[in-house]
């Protein structure tokens, strides 16, 4: 089973995002992201409109989106950002 894992890559600007959370949120998003390893499609995921292969999950009021590169099972962690004005880029 370890072998179908996927390797999970973030991005630096979610990286500087990550690092200012605290608390609460903080664990909740770095758990989210630790299961997109298991399962990079769980239940809730959302797909961006407009773009192949970019997904979004939610966390509280909070937003993951990420590229999934099923070849090479890869997950790029983009951008970790509130709710509000997060889809602007996308």
């Amino acid at each position: 089973m370890g072998e179908n894992r996927w390797q999970i890559i973030i991005h630096r600007k979610a990286e500087k995002t990550l690092k200012r959370l605290r608390g609460e949120i903080l664990n909740r998003t770095r758990q989210a992201i630790r299961s997109l390893a298991e399962n990079p499609r769980p239940k809730g995921y959302k797909k961006i409109m407009g773009h192949e292969n970019l997904f979004r999950i939610r966390v509280g009021d909070w937003r993951i989106i990420y590229a999934i590169e099923d070849e090479q099972l890869i997950i790029l962690i983009l951008t970790v950002a509130p709710r509000s004005g997060i889809y602007k880029n996308y």
